[in-house]
């Protein structure tokens, strides 16, 4: 692993290491449930991959992703910003199927509550 070198007495800013700052995403993202995601870092950059069709690089200060085929950047210093937009786009509301089969998961059966 790299050792950032750092002057005496400089505050340590963990967006000014791609690694860190993805890493601060990454759980950002897990307290909004997206709890699947893959990191992996190198050569100055960090890659998040949070779902089939979204992965989020960090590079030169940025968080970058595509939504909609346009590329969207965000400030690597603000990760918890960064994981509530991708929560806006990527959050989708259960399909219909989804809804039914939760309602049928939380039925129980009036015999399984006879003694």
């Amino acid at each position: 692993m790299p050792v950032l070198s750092a002057r005496a007495g400089t505050p340590y800013l963990p967006w000014r290491d791609p690694c860190e700052a993805t890493r601060l995403l990454r759980y950002a993202l897990h307290r909004l449930g997206f709890t699947h995601t893959y990191q992996s870092n190198g050569s100055g950059m960090s890659v998040l991959s949070v779902l089939t069709d979204l992965t989020v690089w960090c590079k030169n200060g940025s968080f970058v992703w595509h939504e909609d085929g346009r590329e969207v950047s965000h400030p690597a210093d603000d990760p918890v910003g960064a994981a509530r937009l991708i929560a806006l786009h990527y959050r989708r509301p259960a399909s219909e199927n989804e809804a039914d089969d939760a309602e049928a998961a939380d039925f129980i059966p009036t015999d399984s509550l006879r003694e």
